[in-house]
């Protein structure tokens, strides 16, 4: 739902001179699969072993309990991901300067407390 939501300002931010990517653990073949399903137009980066996502401090590994209640609803991390380590970026957002410097970040341990994606539209517009 993240991905739809974010798709929806993708032309604006194309129209203000920006590119998104999203960036995942997930093995690439499952992140096209994601991609046509859902109509998506941005990349989405895929990222061996959340290496990336350690680097930005936003990696968890899911306890024992979790772990169990996603094999039983046939989420099987370590298929999608490619590794048994059970890990997962916290939800994350990064708007990134053309040198390269981070401009702003949010994060949020509940991942379903997720930042409107027109927000992006607003930190990113000469205008606002």
């Amino acid at each position: 739902m993240e991905l739809e939501a974010l798709q929806e300002v993708v032309q604006a931010m194309t129209s203000l001179g920006s590119t998104l990517v999203a960036i995942s653990p997930q093995q690439a073949k499952y992140s096209k699969q994601l991609a046509k399903k859902h109509g998506l137009t941005f990349p989405i980066l895929t990222d061996p072993h959340n290496k990336v996502a350690a680097e930005f401090g936003v990696v968890y590994r899911l306890p024992q309990q979790l772990k169990k209640l996603y094999m039983e609803f046939g989420i099987d991390l370590e298929r999608f991901n490619g590794d048994d380590s059970w890990e997962l970026p916290i939800p994350a957002r990064f708007i990134v300067d053309n040198r390269g410097d981070i401009m702003r970040a949010e994060a949020n341990p509940d991942y379903t407390n997720r930042p409107d994606p027109r927000e992006i539209i607003s930190a990113i517009s000469p205008d606002e």
